[in-house]
């Protein structure tokens, strides 16, 4: 396996492409970003475009790009990308082993 600085994982390609396939736009990107707030101090973030910015680290892994920001790359160095179906509902989530503690739902941490 090629090292990554960000691992996005089998389910969260799956859905990228799922959503790709429904919005019939295969140029979308998935983007990751930290946000100030949240419970513990940052927030993850996802929203999905179709441009890249000059300073964005792009994660290409089986035809799914994502897209990261030079200020949010410093503290997801490591981090995996997930995406969870459970009784907590459907979505994608950071596992950042940056994290010194993580709110309960897991969307937010602090470092």
């Amino acid at each position: 396996m090629k090292y990554s600085v960000i691992a996005v994982t089998e389910r969260a390609i799956k859905k990228v492409k799922k959503l790709k396939a429904e919005e019939g736009n295969d140029t979308l990107m998935l983007r990751l970003y930290i946000t100030g707030g949240g419970c513990s101090g940052f927030s993850y973030g996802f929203s999905f475009e179709e441009e890249k910015r000059e300073d964005d680290t792009i994660i290409e892994n089986d035809s799914v790009v994502l897209l990261v920001d030079a200020l949010s790359i410093q503290y997801l160095m490591g981090s995996q990308v997930d995406y969870l179906e459970n009784l907590q509902g459907s979505r994608f989530v950071v596992n950042n082993p940056n994290a010194v503690t993580t709110c309960g739902c897991g969307s937010s941490f602090s470092i």
